[in-house]
């Protein structure tokens, strides 16, 4: 599991999301992070990874991100 690049870091109140993107093995891969903080420390955490598809089998030319 490698993070290459960070698309998105959102907070509001003790939430945090981190959309980036990597590879998980040898696929290149979306990772959305989504944390839950209490006290300066995580205290939840819940993730999304989905592999990314090559740009030929696109349906549209927006993407992941």
């Amino acid at each position: 599991m490698v993070y290459t690049k960070n698309h998105l870091l959102l907070g509001q109140g003790n939430f945090v999301l981190e959309v980036s993107e990597g590879s998980f093995g040898s696929n290149p891969t979306a990772y959305y992070d989504l944390f839950r903080v209490e006290n300066g420390k995580i205290a939840e955490h819940w993730d999304v990874m989905e592999t990314i598809g090559k740009a030929t089998d696109a349906k549209n030319e927006h993407g992941k991100f």
